[in-house]
């Protein structure tokens, strides 16, 4: 039985005299910092495992490498500036950005990752905007997307920022390796959505790269930290990769052995690192800078004051970033306000209490990625801490209490995801062989059927690349077109989940419901991208999108979701039912209507006939009030849905018989001779 379905232009960059490369550079476009790396003279995994007897193959570490930035830096700060009274098309990159962000800081802009692939009217996004030295505003021709202006109000997208930060290292490279760099694999965070991850891959077009691959965070520094290791053969390795950056937060589970990665679960929150403990210290230092001069300032005045409120910041980051390493630092801002200084001292254990409560976010998310795996805790190998956050002494404490064992900081947690990326692409390039990459899906992804239920195509936490097909139906007779509508989430009815993006089939010859067979496809590449097709098979009609999301989902509604989902699965699973059970009726009943009507002279002078149609009729007063009667006794209902499916079931086997009966030779009904 089929479900029936319900109703910036750059130009590219060409560097004169260079051979392009055949090298895919892995990048690291982070929130606070960003990296670029490349494999050198990788061309093979495979190697002894270094035992005594010369026994045993396991993987080698291929030569990954951080290539430095024209400033010499490692890393670079994700920082671009547009200079007030420059020349058209002068910006500002990483550290020279940062260097003139006090003066300039309205033309200033850092974060943005945190806005990419985001509407405007999203509640971070106007967190971010209450917040940050910079406007933040709609994008330009209707659309909906966040974006920053400047001073003499030129607008600009998330996307066109991040190209500029995505071409200064692809220029960075090809200085180093002196030839043309045209590919790059691009991380992101584990919980991005499809329009964030587009969007990222649309700031690589824009600056001139072919993204060959969007990995995951937490995927790539596994990768980094996997390979970077001797495996023996067959030895096998449960890794937990806890990044908390400068934006987001990410927690996957990962089983690597033998040169396979496979991701088994992920979560985290897309809203949630480093800039967040910078707001809280910036609160604090305001609250203290107002309390010293209390007679003379308001905080109102305060923070009404974009220069000030940056100084604030500057001294905020860096006086976190000293307690990740002393017990207490001196927070000095010299004529904050007119004459008027703050000076205090903050100490390791003041903004652990002061930040606790962004540290207990990540617990959760921790919590779900090791059930969603089915570990306990002392299933983990290693936990491997990857982000600049992960410094801080309080949230390695909190980590080690959560696994029952010392995370591993063995890697630099500034590099390590760069690194990953830099062996992913080396992976695509051929250049290191031998190695699988399997990723996952971190929602499930369904489309709405007859009755407003969710039919679920691909669960959450399945490997990627992934593609499946399903058939389904009209619901009514005649339907000549159908609504599919994508959704994402845990529950199953679809005004529970998220619409991320609908299209309509049409062109679907006239039949009865339940007839035709509309194939329905996912198909989610590597990326995450998710192609969506429809086909009618009797007709070759076809429709299809990839579908970006309205909107990113924010962690507090992924985690609403979820625990709802919980709650309510045993009654969503009785609804669930009952809808089916009742489409089934639908369609069973309607076939014998039919029936009866083509055939009504045959049928008429047989005794059984007339007490088939009162039963018939009495079916079908029973299914339109089923079908009305609200939400409420699931129970009761589902029982009398059944009882009606059952009597439906009786109904057909009684038609079927006399059919049967009258249809044997010499046995036709006089009135249909």
């Amino acid at each position: 039985m089929w479900k029936s379905l319900g109703r910036l232009n750059w130009p590219l960059n060409v560097c004169r005299g260079r051979a392009y490369s055949s090298k895919v550079i892995g990048i690291d476009l982070g929130t606070t910092n960003s990296a670029v790396a490349y494999v050198r003279n990788a061309t093979s995994t495979r190697a002894s495992a270094g035992n005594s007897d010369g026994s045993g193959t396991g993987v080698s570490a291929p030569d990954a490498a951080i290539i430095e930035n024209v400033d010499g830096g490692r890393t670079t700060p994700s920082i671009v500036a547009f200079p007030p009274h420059a020349s058209e098309g002068e910006v500002l990159v990483g550290m020279r950005a940062k260097r003139q962000q006090a003066v300039n800081f309205a033309n200033t802009f850092f974060a943005t990752k945190r806005l990419i692939g985001r509407r405007f009217d999203d509640a971070e996004v106007q967190r971010d905007a209450r917040l940050m030295p910079y406007k933040i505003v709609k994008q330009h021709g209707g659309k909906e997307q966040a974006a920053v202006v400047t001073t003499d109000g030129h607008v600009r997208s998330p996307e066109l920022i991040g190209s500029y930060l995505l071409r200064y290292l692809k220029q960075a490279a090809e200085q180093y390796l002196n030839e043309s760099v045209d590919s790059a694999v691009i991380t992101v965070p584990a919980y991005f959505n499809d329009s964030q991850r587009q969007a990222t891959k649309d700031a690589g077009q824009l600056a001139g790269l072919k993204v060959m691959r969007v990995v995951n965070e937490p995927t790539a520094a596994a990768l980094s930290f996997g390979l970077g290791s001797i495996q023996r053969k067959g030895e096998r390795k449960m890794i937990a990769v806890y990044d908390l950056g400068g934006g987001t937060f990410d927690i996957s589970v990962l089983d690597i052995e033998d040169g396979v990665f496979e991701v088994c679960s992920t979560n985290g929150d897309t809203h949630l690192g480093g800039e967040d403990f910078d707001n809280v210290v910036v609160s604090y230092l305001v609250d203290q800078f107002v309390e010293q001069n209390k007679t003379q300032i308001t905080r109102e005045q305060v923070t009404a004051e974009r220069d000030t409120m940056q100084r604030i910041k500057a001294a905020a980051e860096k006086s976190k970033i000293e307690l990740s390493h002393r017990p207490e630092t001196l927070v000095s801002i010299p004529f904050l306000h007119g004459n008027l200084h703050l000076s205090i001292t903050l100490t390791e254990k003041e903004l652990d209490n002061m930040t606790m409560h962004l540290i207990e976010r990540t617990v959760g998310p921790v919590k779900r990625a090791l059930a969603d795996a089915e570990l306990a805790p002392g299933d983990i190998d290693e936990v491997i801490m990857v982000g600049g956050m992960t410094r801080m002494p309080k949230i390695r404490a909190v980590v080690e209490e959560l696994f029952g064992k010392k995370p591993n900081t063995s890697v630099n947690p500034d590099e390590t995801v760069a690194l990953g990326a830099a062996i992913q692409g080396g992976i695509l390039s051929g250049e290191i062989k031998n190695v699988l990459l399997l990723d996952v899906t971190p929602l499930t992804l369904g489309i709405e059927t007859f009755g407003g239920t969710f039919s679920p195509l691909i669960p959450r936490n399945t490997t990627v690349p992934v593609k499946k097909t399903e058939i389904f139906s009209t619901g009514v007779d005649g339907q000549t077109g159908v609504d599919i509508k994508v959704f994402q989430g845990e529950r199953g009815l679809v005004r529970d989940n998220q619409l991320i993006g609908d299209f309509k089939l049409t062109g679907i010859p006239p039949m009865m419901k339940g007839t035709p067979q509309i194939a329905v496809t996912f198909d989610i590449d590597a990326d995450g991208i998710i192609n969506v097709s429809a086909m009618e098979r009797s007709s070759g009609q076809e429709k299809s999108i990839t579908v970006v999301a309205n909107t990113a989902m924010p962690q507090e509604e992924i985690d609403r979701l979820l625990r709802e989902a919980e709650e309510n699965r045993s009654r969503d699973n009785a609804i669930r039912q009952r809808l089916e059970l009742l489409a089934k009726a639908d369609i069973m009943l309607s076939d014998t209507a039919n029936t009866f009507t083509q055939h009504t002279k045959f049928f008429s002078a047989d005794k059984e006939f007339p007490p088939l149609q009162k039963e018939l009729a009495q079916l079908q007063t029973q299914l339109r009030q089923l079908r009305a009667e609200p939400d409420g006794d699931e129970s009761r209902l589902l029982q009398e849905v059944n009882a009606l499916k059952k009597n439906t079931d009786e109904l057909q086997k009684k038609t079927f018989q006399l059919i049967q009966r009258l249809a044997r030779p010499g046995n036709t009904p006089p009135t249909a001779q």
